[in-house]
């Protein structure tokens, strides 16, 4: 399987494909809608009901597909083994013939909402506004799970009793740290286990063309703990002469960038990979960048968000203005968020982080490392078969073909699938465009990139079907 030219009779299952899409089309939006009412926040200060009642909603709508032989609800132990995680849907139908398998990949988990006065709508109460539907998780990631819902169900529609084999896993706590992924790999590996891996939870290059994701940052995160005193101090009897713990907090983080913003902490690699052109007033305008402020870095801005690492300060533990006296303070904890670029190791990149402030600690401030996260980077082999297939049904479903792109953020758990199933070709795809705004206030996917992903994906189980092993 290493042309991606269709076998005589592919055509006309795709023409059967595409009117089921346009038949079944609205029917995926509205069971979209009901499954985005679910504030199924996986953090641990929310409801873990609503993750529990997510999940069977999900596990019923895969049911009522009939195509599997297998729909279950099942949980793994994290990592340490003190608890289990959150519920996560599995389902499997057997390969015949000769057809390969392919593994399925959403989450049914969301962010938590935030504040309600930065939405614009109620983020558990899905609302059509021209083209998007607006609502928490009605792009990340459960427009993922109704993608693949909704292209199952075309699929088997127009090809009835097909050969190609299918499992689904839809993860619950994605949003979450994936705690117990690996687990739940190890322990449902003859379920999930597969030629292909459709992971879609990604975004496309804007809502006119589609992407494969090929290359994706790793994340290394930690609580950064600055200790200068042991008790705190009157600011105006001992200030400029004792070092308080705020201002060796600032003069240390200081040190992790150049005066371009560019990071400067040495053993921090880059990757050497082709980006392209990309126009300085989108990037500003997708941030929301204020006039004025300049951007950071050096190089093309995608390189510096595909291929470059990047240090972000994400929390400091410190009186806040209203609670402000005149003290010297003892402590601060700050957390310190970095991402990495494809190729390094997680681990050797948290060692050069720490490697780093040990040395430019300034005043002897003692120094602390805490609450540490590793998720590795990735970049995607696209010789296989998988990948021919994918961009030629892409091209088909969207009209143009699909981009290569990079992600700054990252999916720490892609690793981990491949190191439990090395055989199987990694496919990163996604319902979300430059405007999804996923994670914050006022999330919307665009209904014509949501139906697009989902003919793609339809159409290549018609593709794989039609031509066999």
């Amino acid at each position: 399987m290493t042309d991606p030219t269709p076998a005589p009779g592919s055509a006309s299952l795709a023409t059967s494909v595409r009117s089921a899409v346009d038949e079944g089309f609205p029917a995926a939006v509205a069971e979209l809608s009901r499954l985005v009412r679910i504030p199924s926040v996986s953090w641990p200060a929310f409801d873990p009901a609503h993750v529990s009642e997510s999940a069977e909603a999900v596990a019923a709508l895969l049911r009522e597909t009939g195509v599997f032989e297998l729909v279950d609800v099942r949980r793994a132990a994290v990592e340490d083994g003190s608890e289990l995680g959150q519920p996560a849907v599995v389902a499997k139908r057997a390969a015949r013939n000769g057809r390969p398998t392919v593994l399925l990949y959403a989450h049914h988990d969301v962010q938590p909402p935030g504040k309600d006065e930065d939405w614009e709508t109620n983020p558990f109460e899905p609302t059509q506004r021209g083209d998007r539907l607006f609502g928490r998780g009605a792009a990340d990631d459960k427009a993922g799970v109704m993608a693949h819902v909704g292209a199952i169900r075309a699929f088997a529609e127009a090809a009835g009793d097909f050969d190609l084999g299918l499992a689904v896993f839809i993860e619950g706590e994605e949003e979450w740290a994936s705690r117990s992924f690996g687990n739940f790999l190890r322990e449902n590996r003859d379920v999930l286990e597969a030629d292909a891996i459709i992971v879609a939870d990604s975004h496309n290059w804007d809502v006119e063309t589609p992407a494969i994701t090929v290359a994706l940052r790793g994340a290394v995160a930690f609580n950064l703990r600055i200790d200068t005193l042991d008790h705190a101090s009157h600011s105006g009897a001992y200030g400029g002469v004792v070092p308080d713990a705020m201002l060796a907090a600032v003069r240390l983080l200081g040190t992790m960038w150049d005066e371009a913003g560019t990071v400067a902490v040495a053993g921090l690699e880059t990757a050497a990979l082709d980006t392209p052109d990309y126009d300085t007033a989108r990037m500003r305008e997708e941030a929301g960048v204020l006039d004025g402020v300049g951007l950071i870095g050096r190089g093309s801005l995608l390189s510096r968000v595909w291929a470059q690492p990047s240090i972000t300060v994400t929390g400091i533990d410190a009186p806040d203005v209203a609670n402000a006296s005149n003290t010297l303070l003892p402590s601060v904890r700050v957390r310190i968020s970095a991402r990495i670029a494809p190729g390094q190791d997680a681990g050797e990149a948290f060692e050069a982080l720490r490697a780093h402030l040990e040395a430019n600690a300034p005043f002897g401030a003692h120094l602390g490392f805490e609450g540490v996260d590793l998720g590795q980077p990735f970049l995607v082999d696209t010789s296989g078969w998988a990948v021919a297939e994918t961009r030629a049904a892409m091209a088909e479903a969207w009209g143009v073909d699909p981009v290569d792109t990079g992600v700054g953020g990252s999916i720490p758990f892609i690793a981990e699938l491949v190191e439990e199933f090395p055989g199987a070709q990694i496919l990163v795809t996604g319902v979300e465009d430059p405007d999804t705004r996923a994670h914050s206030p006022n999330e919307s996917l665009h209904l014509g990139v949501f139906k697009k992903a989902l003919l793609a994906e339809a159409l290549l189980f018609a593709r794989l079907e039609a031509r066999g092993a």
